[in-house]
């Protein structure tokens, strides 16, 4: 082949592979795909500003995640500091939510601890659930007619009872279910601080009864967790001596009741250490 002939084929070679080039540049992705710049990690879809939740937990509508199974195994104490500051929430077999802000906590260590349903490493068909796995309800009945909710944690036969909420979603229909529940003081409105200011009240507020017993607080859809949002500062928390088991020995003065300090919806106040905290 002629030399000038050669040059001419290879340059017009050259334009049909720039053309092709160019072509593929101005193309769009197929069927609207999004295609990661080399920089980015292939994920699937366009990353967004913000925290990141998993896909197991995510609620519609933008809503909280709610916590997951991992969120509850840990040990009763960590669990029960955990637990302060995030959201219970109650769906009604009507669809009302009421929601709370938990602020008070109590700890059960397990067969060590004198206090606990579960001292002794004794299991019964009542406190089966505070050695079933960590998330699990363990609703008991006190004074043949009020009931407590307690979650079990890492740990065998451990639990963190819920002791009181800050009302935040519901309130009227917290007030109507107290009313017709409690025992005494009939026709007299109760204030909003009353609704949820001890483990009985509080399970009256959510109308939680037996029935929650034995039930997966991670995948239940009649209760749930969700993480609560952050406040302008980190909140205090007193660690004090627990309420109503003065029979446990030296367990009922350990320090294993935890409270956001301030708060008017705690049950119990503990001013000597409240003070021991500012110390």
């Amino acid at each position: 082949m002629p030399a000038r002939g050669g040059a001419q084929l290879s340059r017009r070679l050259g334009q049909k592979k720039q053309r092709l080039l160019e072509a593929e540049q101005h193309q769009s992705p197929p069927d609207g795909a999004w295609t990661p710049s080399p920089r980015e990690p292939s994920l699937g879809l366009p990353a967004t500003p913000g925290p990141q939740r998993s896909i197991y937990f995510s609620s519609p509508q933008g809503r909280p995640a709610r916590l997951g199974s991992e969120f509850f195994d840990q040990p009763a104490v960590s669990l029960a500091r955990a637990f302060l500051g995030q959201v219970l929430v109650r769906q009604l077999d009507n669809g009302t939510e009421l929601r709370g802000r938990i602020v008070e906590t109590e700890a059960y260590l397990g067969p060590e601890d004198e206090a606990a349903h579960s001292r002794g490493g004794r299991q019964t068909p009542r406190n089966r659930s505070m050695f079933m796995e960590p998330g699990t309800l363990y609703v008991y009945l006190i004074y043949g007619m009020y009931f407590c909710m307690n979650v079990s944690s890492r740990g065998e036969g451990a639990c963190v009872l819920l002791r009181a909420l800050e009302p935040l979603g519901g309130l009227e229909t917290m007030r109507q279910l107290r009313s017709t529940l409690r025992k005494g003081a009939a026709g007299r409105a109760l204030r909003d601080r009353e609704l949820c200011s001890g483990p009985s009240k509080l399970c009256q507020a959510l109308a939680i009864d037996k029935s929650f017993d034995q039930r997966d607080l991670a995948k239940d859809k009649a209760v749930w967790l969700e993480r609560g949002p952050p406040g302008p500062s980190e909140p205090v928390v007193v660690a004090a001596a627990r309420v109503g088991i003065g029979h446990a020995g030296e367990w009922a003065h350990k320090p294993l009741r935890f409270y956001i300090q301030g708060s008017p919806w705690v049950s119990v106040v503990d001013r000597a250490a409240e003070q021991d905290v500012q110390a």
